[in-house]
Protein backbone atom coordinates (compact mmCIF):
# COMPACT_ATOMS: atom_id res chain seq x y z
CA UNK A 1 0.00 0.00 0.00
CA UNK A 2 2.58 2.01 1.22
CA UNK A 3 4.45 1.75 -2.35
CA UNK A 4 1.34 2.33 -4.37
CA UNK A 5 1.26 5.47 -2.17
CA UNK A 6 4.89 6.74 -3.08
CA UNK A 7 4.58 5.39 -6.49
CA UNK A 8 1.55 7.72 -7.22
CA UNK A 9 3.53 10.64 -5.32
CA UNK A 10 6.76 10.29 -7.58
CA UNK A 11 4.63 10.38 -10.98
CA UNK A 12 2.84 13.88 -9.15
CA UNK A 13 6.19 14.79 -8.29
CA UNK A 14 7.76 14.33 -11.50
CA UNK A 15 4.43 15.85 -13.36
CA UNK A 16 4.51 18.68 -11.75
CA UNK A 17 8.59 19.27 -12.37
CA UNK A 18 7.70 17.86 -15.74
CA UNK A 19 4.81 20.97 -16.15
CA UNK A 20 7.29 23.86 -13.94
CA UNK A 21 9.62 22.72 -16.45
CA UNK A 22 7.60 23.73 -19.66
CA UNK A 23 6.40 26.88 -18.02
CA UNK A 24 10.47 28.24 -17.15
CA UNK A 25 10.91 27.42 -21.19
CA UNK A 26 8.39 29.63 -22.26
CA UNK A 27 9.04 32.81 -23.65
CA UNK A 28 7.71 35.68 -21.31
CA UNK A 29 5.46 38.24 -23.44
CA UNK A 30 4.22 41.71 -21.65
CA UNK A 31 1.00 42.68 -22.81
CA UNK A 32 0.78 46.65 -22.88
CA UNK A 33 -3.33 47.65 -23.03
CA UNK A 34 -4.27 50.78 -24.16
CA UNK A 35 -8.09 50.23 -24.89
CA UNK A 36 -9.60 50.72 -28.37
CA UNK A 37 -12.38 48.43 -30.04
CA UNK A 38 -10.41 45.32 -28.74
CA UNK A 39 -11.25 45.88 -25.44
CA UNK A 40 -14.88 47.23 -26.56
CA UNK A 41 -18.43 46.18 -25.77
CA UNK A 42 -21.68 46.50 -27.11
CA UNK A 43 -25.26 46.68 -26.14
CA UNK A 44 -26.13 43.16 -28.24
CA UNK A 45 -24.44 40.61 -30.56
CA UNK A 46 -25.59 42.03 -33.52
CA UNK A 47 -23.49 45.21 -32.78
CA UNK A 48 -20.04 45.26 -34.53
CA UNK A 49 -19.98 49.17 -35.54
CA UNK A 50 -21.83 50.69 -32.47
CA UNK A 51 -20.35 49.89 -29.74
CA UNK A 52 -18.24 51.74 -26.54
CA UNK A 53 -14.53 51.15 -26.93
CA UNK A 54 -12.13 50.42 -24.25
CA UNK A 55 -14.33 49.27 -21.41
CA UNK A 56 -12.43 45.82 -20.69
CA UNK A 57 -9.10 45.42 -18.81
CA UNK A 58 -6.73 43.36 -19.90
CA UNK A 59 -6.76 41.10 -16.76
CA UNK A 60 -9.92 40.37 -18.67
CA UNK A 61 -8.62 40.01 -22.15
CA UNK A 62 -6.02 37.76 -21.19
CA UNK A 63 -8.82 35.41 -19.04
CA UNK A 64 -10.57 35.62 -22.03
CA UNK A 65 -8.11 33.60 -24.42
CA UNK A 66 -6.87 30.58 -21.58
CA UNK A 67 -5.00 29.27 -24.80
CA UNK A 68 -2.12 32.09 -24.20
CA UNK A 69 -0.91 30.04 -22.03
CA UNK A 70 0.19 27.56 -24.34
CA UNK A 71 2.54 29.73 -26.33
CA UNK A 72 4.12 31.87 -23.64
CA UNK A 73 4.46 33.13 -20.27
CA UNK A 74 1.98 36.27 -20.23
CA UNK A 75 1.53 38.83 -18.00
CA UNK A 76 -0.14 42.04 -18.78
CA UNK A 77 -0.31 45.85 -18.02
CA UNK A 78 -3.06 48.64 -18.14
CA UNK A 79 -1.46 51.67 -19.09
CA UNK A 80 -4.02 53.67 -21.05
CA UNK A 81 -7.70 53.19 -20.84
CA UNK A 82 -8.84 55.11 -23.74
CA UNK A 83 -10.33 54.97 -27.83
CA UNK A 84 -6.74 55.48 -30.46
CA UNK A 85 -8.94 58.78 -32.00
CA UNK A 86 -7.52 60.35 -28.89
CA UNK A 87 -3.80 59.02 -28.71
CA UNK A 88 -1.74 62.27 -28.32
CA UNK A 89 1.98 62.97 -28.77
CA UNK A 90 1.98 62.52 -24.85
CA UNK A 91 0.75 59.13 -24.99
CA UNK A 92 3.26 57.82 -27.64
CA UNK A 93 6.01 59.13 -25.62
CA UNK A 94 4.88 57.55 -22.42
CA UNK A 95 3.53 54.06 -23.95
CA UNK A 96 7.44 54.37 -26.12
CA UNK A 97 9.16 54.97 -22.85
CA UNK A 98 7.39 52.14 -20.75
CA UNK A 99 8.51 49.82 -23.57
CA UNK A 100 12.23 50.91 -24.03
CA UNK A 101 11.81 50.14 -20.02
CA UNK A 102 10.55 46.30 -21.08
CA UNK A 103 12.33 45.36 -23.70
CA UNK A 104 15.68 46.07 -21.51
CA UNK A 105 14.73 43.05 -19.25
CA UNK A 106 15.95 39.73 -19.29
CA UNK A 107 12.88 38.32 -18.18
CA UNK A 108 10.70 40.16 -21.69
CA UNK A 109 11.39 37.73 -24.83
CA UNK A 110 8.51 39.98 -26.51
CA UNK A 111 5.48 42.95 -26.22
CA UNK A 112 2.17 42.89 -27.30
CA UNK A 113 0.58 46.05 -27.57
CA UNK A 114 -3.76 46.07 -27.61
CA UNK A 115 -4.31 49.20 -29.39
CA UNK A 116 -7.90 50.98 -31.00
CA UNK A 117 -7.29 50.82 -34.50
CA UNK A 118 -7.62 54.29 -35.65
CA UNK A 119 -4.41 55.31 -34.81
CA UNK A 120 -2.67 51.54 -34.53
CA UNK A 121 -0.75 52.01 -37.76
CA UNK A 122 0.62 55.80 -36.29
CA UNK A 123 1.59 54.48 -32.92
CA UNK A 124 3.20 50.81 -34.76
CA UNK A 125 5.48 53.40 -36.72
CA UNK A 126 6.68 55.67 -34.22
CA UNK A 127 7.70 52.55 -32.17
CA UNK A 128 9.26 50.94 -35.09
CA UNK A 129 11.33 54.43 -35.05
CA UNK A 130 12.54 55.01 -31.77
CA UNK A 131 12.77 51.67 -29.77
CA UNK A 132 16.35 50.04 -29.64
CA UNK A 133 15.72 46.39 -29.93
CA UNK A 134 15.35 43.34 -31.90
CA UNK A 135 13.11 41.79 -29.55
CA UNK A 136 9.26 41.31 -31.29
CA UNK A 137 6.83 43.91 -30.51
CA UNK A 138 3.88 43.48 -32.10
CA UNK A 139 0.52 45.66 -31.82
CA UNK A 140 -3.07 44.15 -32.49
CA UNK A 141 -6.41 45.58 -32.40
CA UNK A 142 -9.74 44.38 -33.87
CA UNK A 143 -12.56 45.54 -35.73
CA UNK A 144 -15.39 44.11 -33.65
CA UNK A 145 -15.89 44.35 -30.22
CA UNK A 146 -15.34 41.13 -28.17
CA UNK A 147 -19.07 41.47 -27.37
CA UNK A 148 -20.42 40.54 -31.06
CA UNK A 149 -20.86 37.87 -33.24
CA UNK A 150 -18.05 36.99 -35.22
CA UNK A 151 -15.80 38.85 -33.16
CA UNK A 152 -12.18 38.85 -34.12
CA UNK A 153 -10.36 40.46 -31.16
CA UNK A 154 -9.74 36.40 -29.73
CA UNK A 155 -7.60 35.50 -32.55
CA UNK A 156 -6.13 38.01 -33.03
CA UNK A 157 -4.26 38.54 -29.35
CA UNK A 158 -3.73 34.91 -29.50
CA UNK A 159 -1.64 35.83 -33.19
CA UNK A 160 0.10 38.91 -31.57
CA UNK A 161 1.11 36.67 -28.47
CA UNK A 162 2.10 33.78 -30.61
CA UNK A 163 4.10 35.93 -32.84
CA UNK A 164 5.90 37.89 -29.83
CA UNK A 165 6.89 34.74 -28.63
CA UNK A 166 8.78 33.61 -31.94
CA UNK A 167 12.37 33.70 -31.68
CA UNK A 168 11.92 34.34 -36.11
CA UNK A 169 9.90 37.22 -35.24
CA UNK A 170 13.00 39.16 -33.96
CA UNK A 171 15.03 41.92 -36.05
CA UNK A 172 11.74 42.35 -38.57
CA UNK A 173 10.88 46.56 -36.53
CA UNK A 174 7.55 46.52 -35.08
CA UNK A 175 4.68 44.62 -36.39
CA UNK A 176 1.04 44.45 -36.72
CA UNK A 177 -0.91 41.18 -36.40
CA UNK A 178 -4.60 41.67 -37.42
CA UNK A 179 -6.72 39.13 -39.37
CA UNK A 180 -4.21 36.58 -39.63
CA UNK A 181 -1.70 38.56 -41.27
CA UNK A 182 1.81 39.92 -40.14
CA UNK A 183 2.76 43.75 -41.41
CA UNK A 184 5.12 46.36 -40.66
CA UNK A 185 4.35 48.65 -38.82
CA UNK A 186 6.00 51.32 -41.02
CA UNK A 187 3.49 50.25 -43.94
CA UNK A 188 0.66 49.19 -42.92
CA UNK A 189 -2.46 51.75 -42.47
CA UNK A 190 -6.15 51.20 -41.88
CA UNK A 191 -8.03 50.70 -45.28
CA UNK A 192 -11.86 50.60 -44.38
CA UNK A 193 -13.76 50.87 -41.18
CA UNK A 194 -16.44 47.50 -41.02
CA UNK A 195 -14.58 44.54 -41.83
CA UNK A 196 -12.23 42.48 -40.42
CA UNK A 197 -9.71 42.78 -43.17
CA UNK A 198 -9.47 46.28 -42.83
CA UNK A 199 -5.21 46.86 -42.21
CA UNK A 200 -3.14 46.59 -45.65
CA UNK A 201 0.10 47.49 -46.63
CA UNK A 202 0.75 48.33 -49.79
CA UNK A 203 3.99 46.62 -50.97
CA UNK A 204 1.94 43.66 -49.15
CA UNK A 205 2.37 41.61 -45.59
CA UNK A 206 6.20 40.55 -44.45
CA UNK A 207 3.88 36.79 -43.51
CA UNK A 208 1.57 34.79 -42.22
CA UNK A 209 0.35 33.52 -38.83
CA UNK A 210 -1.75 30.23 -38.75
CA UNK A 211 -2.06 28.07 -36.05
CA UNK A 212 -0.04 30.10 -33.70
CA UNK A 213 2.83 29.90 -36.11
CA UNK A 214 4.96 32.54 -38.38
CA UNK A 215 5.66 31.92 -42.00
CA UNK A 216 7.97 34.78 -43.70
CA UNK A 217 7.82 36.06 -46.80
CA UNK A 218 9.56 39.30 -46.82
CA UNK A 219 11.46 41.54 -45.10
CA UNK A 220 11.49 45.05 -44.41
CA UNK A 221 13.54 47.23 -46.32
CA UNK A 222 14.05 50.78 -44.55
CA UNK A 223 15.51 51.25 -41.15
CA UNK A 224 13.79 50.79 -37.94
CA UNK A 225 14.38 49.42 -34.39
CA UNK A 226 18.09 48.94 -33.89
CA UNK A 227 19.24 50.65 -36.92
CA UNK A 228 17.35 53.63 -36.22
CA UNK A 229 19.23 56.81 -35.64
CA UNK A 230 16.52 57.52 -33.37
CA UNK A 231 16.00 56.61 -29.53
CA UNK A 232 13.17 57.22 -26.68
CA UNK A 233 14.86 56.98 -24.23
CA UNK A 234 16.99 60.71 -25.59
CA UNK A 235 13.62 62.35 -26.61
CA UNK A 236 11.23 64.22 -23.80
CA UNK A 237 9.07 66.11 -26.18
CA UNK A 238 7.82 66.15 -29.73
CA UNK A 239 7.38 69.25 -31.86
CA UNK A 240 3.76 69.79 -33.53
CA UNK A 241 3.03 68.70 -36.95
CA UNK A 242 -0.08 69.24 -38.68
CA UNK A 243 -1.36 67.81 -41.64
CA UNK A 244 -4.13 69.50 -44.19
CA UNK A 245 -5.75 68.29 -46.84
CA UNK A 246 -5.69 68.88 -50.32
CA UNK A 247 -8.83 68.91 -52.92
CA UNK A 248 -9.87 70.84 -56.13
CA UNK A 249 -11.19 74.20 -54.26
CA UNK A 250 -8.06 73.96 -51.35
CA UNK A 251 -7.47 77.32 -50.32
CA UNK A 252 -4.68 78.17 -47.56
CA UNK A 253 -6.49 78.96 -44.77
CA UNK A 254 -5.98 75.23 -42.64
CA UNK A 255 -2.02 75.41 -43.86
CA UNK A 256 -1.58 79.36 -42.29
CA UNK A 257 -3.95 78.56 -39.14
CA UNK A 258 -1.42 75.24 -38.32
CA UNK A 259 1.36 77.32 -38.84
CA UNK A 260 0.12 80.41 -36.31
CA UNK A 261 -0.63 77.11 -33.88
CA UNK A 262 3.34 76.83 -33.67
CA UNK A 263 2.98 73.54 -36.30
CA UNK A 264 6.95 73.53 -37.28
CA UNK A 265 5.73 71.35 -40.38
CA UNK A 266 2.75 70.76 -42.26
CA UNK A 267 2.15 67.56 -44.02
CA UNK A 268 0.36 68.54 -47.38
CA UNK A 269 -1.79 65.83 -48.07
CA UNK A 270 -2.26 66.20 -51.93
CA UNK A 271 -3.76 64.74 -54.56
CA UNK A 272 -2.42 62.31 -56.57
CA UNK A 273 1.49 62.62 -56.58
CA UNK A 274 1.24 65.01 -53.87
CA UNK A 275 0.23 67.84 -56.34
CA UNK A 276 -0.17 71.06 -54.76
CA UNK A 277 -3.32 73.63 -56.31
CA UNK A 278 -1.62 76.52 -57.96
CA UNK A 279 -3.91 78.70 -55.48
CA UNK A 280 -2.04 77.36 -52.44
CA UNK A 281 1.78 77.59 -54.05
CA UNK A 282 2.25 80.86 -52.77
CA UNK A 283 1.23 80.57 -49.36
CA UNK A 284 3.12 77.51 -48.76
CA UNK A 285 5.66 79.17 -50.21
CA UNK A 286 5.30 81.90 -47.65
CA UNK A 287 5.51 79.65 -44.64
CA UNK A 288 8.39 78.09 -46.21
CA UNK A 289 10.13 81.29 -45.31
CA UNK A 290 8.98 81.54 -42.00
CA UNK A 291 10.76 78.10 -41.56
CA UNK A 292 7.95 76.16 -40.81
CA UNK A 293 8.70 72.88 -42.97
CA UNK A 294 6.82 71.85 -45.98
CA UNK A 295 6.18 68.30 -46.79
CA UNK A 296 3.94 66.58 -49.44
CA UNK A 297 2.39 63.46 -49.36
CA UNK A 298 -0.39 61.98 -50.78
CA UNK A 299 -3.61 60.80 -50.21
CA UNK A 300 -4.12 57.78 -52.03
CA UNK A 301 -5.40 55.36 -50.21
CA UNK A 302 -3.17 51.98 -51.92
CA UNK A 303 0.05 53.32 -51.85
CA UNK A 304 0.52 57.34 -52.59
CA UNK A 305 4.06 57.71 -54.31
CA UNK A 306 5.21 60.90 -53.86
CA UNK A 307 8.33 62.14 -56.47
CA UNK A 308 10.64 64.62 -55.83
CA UNK A 309 10.61 67.60 -58.36
CA UNK A 310 7.56 66.15 -60.08
CA UNK A 311 4.23 68.25 -60.03
CA UNK A 312 6.26 71.02 -58.28
CA UNK A 313 9.93 72.20 -58.08
CA UNK A 314 10.79 70.76 -54.65
CA UNK A 315 14.23 72.11 -54.62
CA UNK A 316 13.37 75.41 -56.22
CA UNK A 317 10.85 75.72 -52.69
CA UNK A 318 13.03 73.93 -50.38
CA UNK A 319 10.06 71.69 -49.53
CA UNK A 320 10.32 67.96 -48.67
CA UNK A 321 8.64 65.30 -50.13
CA UNK A 322 7.14 61.89 -48.08
CA UNK A 323 8.01 59.36 -50.34
CA UNK A 324 5.57 56.19 -50.34
CA UNK A 325 4.66 57.53 -46.44
CA UNK A 326 0.56 58.51 -46.09
CA UNK A 327 -0.01 61.87 -44.60
CA UNK A 328 -0.39 60.19 -40.86
CA UNK A 329 2.56 58.49 -41.32
CA UNK A 330 4.46 61.55 -42.41
CA UNK A 331 3.23 63.03 -39.83
CA UNK A 332 4.84 60.69 -37.31
CA UNK A 333 8.16 60.72 -38.69
CA UNK A 334 7.94 64.39 -39.29
CA UNK A 335 7.46 64.79 -35.68
CA UNK A 336 10.20 62.30 -34.84
CA UNK A 337 12.99 63.85 -37.03
CA UNK A 338 12.63 67.53 -36.08
CA UNK A 339 13.88 66.60 -32.58
CA UNK A 340 17.37 65.81 -33.89
CA UNK A 341 16.98 68.30 -37.53
CA UNK A 342 15.50 71.29 -38.70
CA UNK A 343 17.41 71.33 -41.72
CA UNK A 344 15.05 70.21 -44.96
CA UNK A 345 17.97 68.55 -46.56
CA UNK A 346 18.58 66.09 -43.48
CA UNK A 347 14.93 65.74 -43.53
CA UNK A 348 14.43 64.61 -47.19
CA UNK A 349 17.52 61.94 -46.22
CA UNK A 350 15.65 60.73 -43.09
CA UNK A 351 12.06 60.51 -45.25
CA UNK A 352 13.94 57.85 -48.03
CA UNK A 353 15.86 55.92 -45.60
CA UNK A 354 12.71 55.17 -42.86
Amino acid sequence: MFKRIFTRCAVFAAGCAASLAVMAAQPNVVILATGGTIAGAGAEATNSATYQAAKVPVDKLIAGVPELAKVAAVRGEQVFQIASESFTNEHLLALGKRVSTLVKQADVDGIVITHGTDTLEETAYFLNLVIKSDKPIVLVGSMRPGTAMSADGMLNLYNAVAAAAAKDARGKGVLVAMNDELNSGRDVSKMINIQTGAFKSPWGPLGMIVEGRNYWFRLPAKRHTVNSEFDIDKIDSLPLVGIAYGHGNVADTAYKALAASGAKAIIHAGTGNGSVAKNVVAGLRELRSQGVQIIRSSHVNAGGFVLRNAEQPDDQYDWVVAHDLNPQKARILATVALTKTGDSKELQRIFWEY
